[in-house]
């Protein structure tokens, strides 16, 4: 018997035990009671929870931003639901996750580190922490992104030599069906790799190659039903299985990160960084030798702050581009138009991150892409830092907000068509490339993506240079129709499992 079931036989035979629960059941349901109505008249409205439950069942948890978007219609754009026992307050429509992100930055600006999340960093690193160590390792993460290049030349020379390996490995299915979801994410992760470690991995690298399996694996692992329960009901759920894999995961990352850490500190030169590892390394140095008190500069914030880099720079670049292949699959008539473009401004030429003015089609497509992907929807979740009142309902300090990104890139007073890939969102009367205040797929504010600069030039050159030398198809026998733009279950929202045919244009 399970250990439900030993626990519902304990009951069950227990008369006096039963009635024990029953009655402690019945007071959990009158205190929650309660608090949920004098909650409910100060804070923003929300559908009645149950106990103990919340909203549980009214939820899609493999897909809970479709549910949040349904509620947002019916109880505005800030509500309540209850995850669980768990208050969160939902914001939805881009003028209401604008003012929050932006006008009340520092109210809306802490990160709410869920129990997976927390299992995965311990507090650590940028994406999952807060308070003076996230605000020093974003910092220094951000200065050195810079330094090694992100948005300038040296960036765009690394990108266009991991075009040309992943243009020859496409080269090697001749034209025949194959996944693409593999070979694009080596790529993209090899952009990431150069700036953090200082060199690039080849795409049969054992170890890189499971370092990337297993990053993807999370993403998509923390996205499931399960997670979502063990995020609600922590003590509870802990056993499951998904979690497990999680932490498995997670800690063989760590020990090969360790292994590469000790090779590039056996081989660094303090004069010269190779990568934001060095660059660490030498802060840290110097930190010790000047006895700095509380250091920010110690190897779980260095361990975690690469992971973190390493997971969110490989998966969000390379899940969009893979939508973007996709898309020009299904829809031939619009790569036909960006190939046309290409042809007239840049020819057989290798394009360039300054094409791009001169590609408005082709950069709308692009931005087209990233809105109706929507990758992110949820955005990660954030935490009020201080009691704030927001659009005239009380949020008190330490709740679970969730700025939901899908209701700002498919709001309906924002786009004309915001459920149909349209690339004239981006295009003016004549043709040019306009750009809209509600394209908001790297969030906005303080906890906005910091490489938001190095993810627009892989996309772009990435995108440009694989259309530049293939067209993309279904496979033979498949339509344009039968190509399903139905989303994969994931922390981020990546195709479902395809092939396309990558049929080579000289």
């Amino acid at each position: 018997m399970s250990v439900l079931g030993d626990f519902i036989f304990f009951l069950f035979s227990n008369p006096t035990t039963w009635l024990g629960v029953v009655v402690l059941l019945l007071v959990l349901y009158l205190v929650s009671s309660s608090v949920t109505f004098q909650e409910m008249r100060k804070g923003p409205p929300g559908p009645r929870p149950l106990p103990l439950l919340g909203n549980l069942l009214q939820l899609d948890l493999s897909r809970p931003y479709k549910t949040l978007f349904q509620l947002s219609k019916k109880h505005g754009s800030v509500f309540t639901v209850y995850l669980g026992p768990k208050k969160v307050v939902v914001l939805a429509g881009y003028k209401t996750v604008k003012e929050a992100l932006v006008s009340y930055a520092e109210e809306f600006g802490d990160r709410e580190i869920l129990p997976i999340f927390y299992d995965m960093n311990l507090g650590h690193g940028i994406l999952f922490a807060n308070g003076e160590s996230w605000k020093e390792m974003r910092r220094f993460a951000l200065t050195t992104l810079r330094d090694f290049g992100m948005g300038k030349r040296m960036a765009e020379h690394k990108i266009l030599e991991e075009c040309h390996h992943l243009i020859q490995m496409f080269e090697k299915h001749k034209g025949k069906p194959f996944n693409t979801a593999r070979l694009v994410n080596y790529a993209t992760s090899n952009i990431i790799c150069n700036i953090v470690y200082g060199s690039r991995f080849e795409y049969d690298d054992p170890q890189f190659t499971n370092m990337v399996t297993r990053a993807n694996e999370n993403i998509r692992v923390v996205g499931s039903a399960e997670i979502q329960l063990y995020n609600m009901f922590p003590r509870l759920v802990s056993w499951v299985k998904s979690r497990q894999l999680i932490l498995k995961n997670t800690e063989t990352t760590v020990r090969e990160v360790k292994d590469l850490f000790k090779s590039l500190k056996e081989t660094l030169n303090p004069h010269v960084c190779r990568g934001l590892v060095d660059c660490f390394l030498i802060r840290k140095q110097k930190e010790e030798d000047s006895s700095v008190t509380n250091t920010r500069y110690h190897e779980n914030n260095m361990l975690y702050t690469v992971t973190n880099l390493f997971a969110a720079g490989t998966d969000t670049t390379a899940t969009t581009l893979r939508w973007a292949l996709l898309l020009m699959a299904k829809y031939p008539h619009i790569q036909d138009q960006v190939q046309e473009e290409m042809d007239r401004v840049v020819g057989s030429r290798v394009v360039q991150v300054d094409d791009r003015k001169n590609l408005p089609y082709t950069d709308a497509v692009i931005h087209e892409t990233q809105r109706l992907a929507n990758i992110v929807p949820m955005s990660l979740p954030h935490k009020t830092s201080r009691d704030v009142t927001f659009q005239g309902y009380f949020i008190k300090a330490g709740t679970t907000v969730f700025p939901l990104l899908t209701s700002v890139l498919y709001d309906e007073s924002e786009w004309e068509a915001p459920h149909t890939f349209n690339p004239s969102h981006f295009l003016d009367e004549e043709g040019k490339f306009t750009r809209r205040d509600a394209f908001m797929p790297f969030s906005a504010g303080r906890r906005a993506c910091l490489g938001e600069s190095l993810a627009k030039m892989e996309l772009f050159l990435f995108f440009t240079s694989l259309l530049q030398r293939f067209c993309f198809t279904p496979p033979p026998g498949v339509t344009e129709d039968e190509l399903d733009l139905t989303p994969a279950v994931g922390l981020t929202l990546g195709p479902s499992p395809h092939e396309l045919c990558a049929v080579s244009r000289q």
